[in-house]
């Protein structure tokens, strides 16, 4: 018999369950998945209330990374996937307190349509300039490892990085563009530099070679998809499917201590005395598992404990159209953070995904925290909710009561990829072989987005099992 237990019931761990299941050899016995929280799903959390559905977390995940949209055909739900509004694709980013549209033409967050670019009011024309000298700058040679600020003002000038590409990825990372890897989060910027002389070549070529794959003008399909009612149901249909399988679901589970023989790993929790394990896969945050670890492991406990974290909220709000003085005619506002807001973003959800309100009525959803910024945010609904009005009261001119709300706090649950993080994160591989039968999996290693997190839970299976795999297929070799 070989059991394998998954701490940590969000989308990675959900997601290792399914794959240990599916294997097409040697696949565990049993398998047991224990989440703290008393719902699945972890930062993947939505309402459906009288009409409207409310995303407490992600609302979308990006469909050109084929891991999530693999999961979704074979669960059975990706015919209920779709896109944003095409009809309504406006973005808008906040510039000395107006908003201003996103210059269209932008492939890969970069600027790709320079007569958009001449007309911005976003950039002085000191900064277009500037930007213009990307064309010129060599290449550099080795810069090492650099944050992605550091880079984007290398190549594009400050302002271009302040005013346009730091809010756009702070909508991504809530994180310090000063401090964020380049390496480990827009690593094809670095590609694009190299490969074509500049940003600006780069990802033009980028722009035509996708034209000519997709046979139709960028933009025409969706990069972002999301199912009818809501990620839940990708949540939801992979909680049913675990269970035909026959994995254990233990809802309500916190996990106190791990200790490991020469052979099984022996789980504590609040709910049961001891739980062994043959191999363990840990879904949970980094500090989690470092906590789980110390005892036993100070230096790996110490890696991962080094990723640092920024916690968020999200603030959705529902007015009647009649009392948002604003037309909604897009999918919302970015802010950048010299704007000095407490706010990061505004989607418009009402008119992003129109079917997720009812008619006559809009609803709107505010970011709130950013890394660096989190110690002037009062961290209560009451204070996030008087966040959130505020910025709509001085942004759209919203002063009327909300229909109804919903306020979601995010605790540390946003990992910074700051600069030195691929280094760090193959330390910690370099630990984990300590530790044989354990893997990690989760947002905290190679990437934060939903696709990453089902990828890492795969790829936590694979290691776990990667030599088991390997002596079946030398005694089918030798039979043959």
């Amino acid at each position: 018999m070989t059991r394998l237990i998954i701490i940590g019931g969000g989308i990675a761990g959900l997601s290792a369950a399914y794959f240990a299941l599916t294997r097409p050899q040697n696949p565990p016995d049993e398998v047991i998945v224990l989440e703290k929280a008393h719902r699945w799903g972890g930062k993947i959390a939505t309402e459906r209330v009288d009409g409207f559905v409310i995303e407490g977390g992600p609302d979308t995940f990006i469909a050109i990374k084929p891991w999530g949209m693999a999961l979704a055909r074979e669960l059975g739900v990706a015919d209920r996937l779709h896109g944003s509004n095409p009809k309504q694709k406006a973005t808008y980013i906040l510039h000395k307190g107006r908003l201003h549209p996103l210059p269209g033409g932008l492939t890969m967050m970069i600027p790709t349509d320079f007569g958009g670019m001449l007309r911005t009011g976003l950039i002085s024309w000191p900064g277009k300039l500037r930007m213009g000298l990307d064309f010129l700058l060599p290449p550099a040679k080795s810069p090492g490892e650099e944050s992605l600020g550091r880079f984007v003002g290398r190549r594009l000038g400050r302002e271009a990085y302040e005013a346009l590409i730091e809010p756009l990825m702070s909508g991504i990372y809530a994180g310090d563009g000063d401090q964020l890897s380049l390496q480990a989060t827009f690593p094809y910027l670095r590609d694009l530099e190299v490969k074509h002389g500049g940003l600006v070549r780069g990802a033009l070529a980028a722009k035509r070679e996708r034209m000519k794959r997709n046979g139709a003008a960028p933009g025409s399909r969706s990069m972002f998809v999301t199912p009818q009612t809501g990620l839940a149901e990708l949540v939801e249909a992979l909680v049913v499917r675990l269970r035909k399988l026959g994995a254990e679901l233990r809802l309500g589970v916190e996990v106190r201590e791990l200790k490991k023989d020469s052979h099984q790993y022996s789980v504590f929790s609040n709910q049961y005395a001891v739980l062994k394990a043959d191999r363990l896969i840990l879904a949970a945050p980094a500090f989690v598992s470092a906590r789980l670890l110390r005892p036993h492991d100070p230096e790996l406990a110490s890696l991962l404990d080094a990723i640092p974290y920024a916690s968020t909220a999200t603030i959705s709000l529902a007015y009647r159209l009649a009392d948002v003085p604003r037309p909604l005619d897009g999918y919302g506002y970015v802010i950048p953070r010299r704007e000095g807001r407490k706010a990061l973003a505004c989607t418009w959800t009402s008119t992003k995904f129109p079917h997720r309100a009812p008619e006559g009525m809009a609803l709107l959803r505010v970011f709130v925290g950013r890394a660096g910024q989190e110690d002037a945010i009062d961290w209560t609904e009451e204070g996030l909710l008087a966040i959130a009005r505020e910025e709509l009261r001085l942004t759209l001119g919203v002063t009327a009561e909300p229909f109804l709300h919903r306020v979601f706090i995010w605790p540390r649950a946003m990992p910074q990829y700051n600069v030195g993080h691929p280094a760090r994160v193959g330390r910690i591989l370099a630990g984990l072989e300590r530790w044989p039968g354990l893997a990690l999996a989760g947002n905290a290693y190679h990437g934060i987005g939903i696709p990453d997190c089902i990828h890492s839970g795969e790829m936590a299976v694979k290691s776990l099992f990667r030599s088991q795999d390997e002596r079946t297929q030398v005694n089918a070799d030798a039979s043959r």
